[in-house]
């Protein structure tokens, strides 16, 4: 199948097109920056301008585009963090349009945030809608409203909605190590907020999984299934890497002050279930974080 990458540079998508072209797929990655690459192709979505070799013979376009929701939300960036997503799709579907391109599938990214930012024992499926309505939240029901719009160019569309990735090369885990090699590593906040994750190389098999799978057809939670309190993940870390954990947590003002509203990611966590992409028979290789610890390359967990 040939497929149509956005993001295709990052942590996921990097893995993402290496797993596609080992499994014999032809890929295309668009990119930012004039590329000599013969499977890279400029776009910027801003200036309504592509490389339209980029879109022949298209089978599936996987939109992993997106501003990093990492840095601080200036009124500015908070523009940027929606456009990224929901005005690059719209331009993705109005170059299929003019190619006249009738995909087998377009996949999405999107974020657990869609269910809201808040601190609850309730366990949420896909089926459960926005609860808490916040800046998040927007992002994602936008850019899932952008997905669905590609119902007029393909047969169907899938939706990932992804906790944070972990990973021995980037994303959250690295961040999180460094607090710990600091022996810096303590509960955030109450502590008590969920912290929904998932091992880079399940994402990436969820992806493929969209592909490939035709029963794969809506929206789809990536998630592990063992979802720790924020403090016990915390001094899990601390303990497969032999450093301190405080045993104080950190207070939430620290946090308000350091990063605004950011820091509600942080601070706020519910429960997430990943019943339905099970129920497709797929199989997570890291359930748990002893599992997902030990192919980090942590001491022990």
């Amino acid at each position: 199948m040939k497929i149509l990458v956005t993001g295709g540079t990052g942590l996921v998508g990097s893995a993402l097109v290496k797993k596609l072209r080992d499994l014999g797929h032809t890929v295309h990655v668009l990119v930012r920056k004039p590329s000599n690459n013969q499977h890279e192709f400029f776009w910027d979505y801003k200036v309504q301008e592509a490389d339209d070799r980029a879109f022949d013979g298209i089978e599936c376009i996987i939109h992993l585009a997106g501003a990093s929701i990492g840095k601080r939300w200036t009124p500015d960036y908070r523009l940027e963090i929606v456009s990224s997503r929901v005005d690059s799709a719209d331009f993705l579907l109005e170059k299929c349009k003019q190619h006249h391109i009738r995909l087998a599938s377009f996949i999405s990214a999107s974020g657990i945030n869609y269910y809201g930012t808040f601190t609850s024992d309730q366990i949420l499926d896909e089926e459960t809608g926005i609860l808490h309505k916040d800046f998040l939240s927007d992002v994602c029901e936008k850019w899932e409203a952008a997905a669905g719009r590609f119902s007029a160019v393909a047969s169907k569309t899938v939706i990932i909605r992804t906790a944070p990735v972990l990973s021995q090369k980037g994303g959250t885990m690295e961040e999180l190590k460094k607090i710990a090699d600091l022996n810096l590593a303590a509960g955030i906040g109450s502590g008590k907020q969920w912290f929904n994750w998932i091992h880079l190389d399940d994402l990436v098999n969820m992806y493929v999984a969209a592909v490939v799978t035709l029963e794969m057809n809506s929206v789809y939670n990536a998630v592990a299934d063992e979802v720790p309190a924020n403090r016990a993940f915390m001094k899990r870390l601390a303990d497969a890497q032999g450093k301190f954990f405080f045993p104080v947590n950190i207070p939430a003002a620290v946090l308000r002050i350091m990063f605004g509203q950011m820091s509600e990611m942080i601070l706020e966590g519910t429960r997430v279930s990943n019943k339905k992409i099970k129920s497709l028979g797929f199989d997570f290789k890291y359930e748990t974080l002893t599992e997902a610890f030990a192919a980090l390359g942590l001491a022990r967990s």
